[in-house]
């Protein structure tokens, strides 16, 4: 461990339908590197994550709701994917709210696969340059964003994934991009 991100607190924000390695991954990464995570959802309990979509993998504690989160609470956000569970975010008003509280402080912003539909009913997607899971791209330049397939995106601290193979490649630029000083 080297502690690039020593003393960092990190939301994930996520619920039932989570992709599992889209919520793993990231968090032992950003663990690894020294961070503090704490699972951010809808609602108190635990949430199932699934395999695929369809397959139910592990549930994970929830440590907060998105109605008690605030962005000067975190130092970074997560936000995994999963179709289920971006589409249940998308509709929650807290989560809404959280979301764009986190972009528009400034705080760098990591999302993956179908994550980016959340930030289009924030209203936080227009003139962003992003990519996504395939089938998430129409809604996004429907919503002013600019999309690309490539592996990752950083725009201005927001770090956009189109999926679980590129999950490698998104580590490593959440763990950089969080670990560079606020501006």
């Amino acid at each position: 461990m080297t502690g690039k991100l020593a003393g960092k607190r990190i939301a994930i924000l996520a619920t039932d339908g989570v992709e599992q390695v889209e919520l793993t991954n990231p968090r032992d990464a950003v663990t690894a590197e020294g961070a503090r995570t704490e699972l951010v959802s809808i609602s108190t309990g635990e949430i199932q994550a699934m395999n695929g979509d369809i397959r139910p993998a592990d549930t994970f504690p929830v440590d907060r709701t998105a109605d008690q989160a605030s962005a000067s609470d975190y130092d970074a956000l997560i936000m995994p994917g999963g179709t289920v569970n971006a589409d249940r975010l998308r509709m929650d008003r807290d989560v809404r709210t959280f979301v764009a509280e986190m972009l528009r402080a400034g705080k760098p912003v990591g999302v993956i696969c179908h994550g980016p539909w959340t930030l289009i009913d924030a209203d936080v997607a227009k003139g962003r340059t992003l990519t996504s899971y395939p089938s998430l791209r129409t809604d996004l330049r429907n919503a002013g964003a600019e999309t690309v397939d490539q592996e990752v995106v950083n725009d201005h601290g927001l770090v956009s994934s189109r999926g679980p193979k590129d999950l490698p490649a998104f580590c490593t630029a959440i763990v950089e991009e969080f670990a560079r000083p606020p501006s």
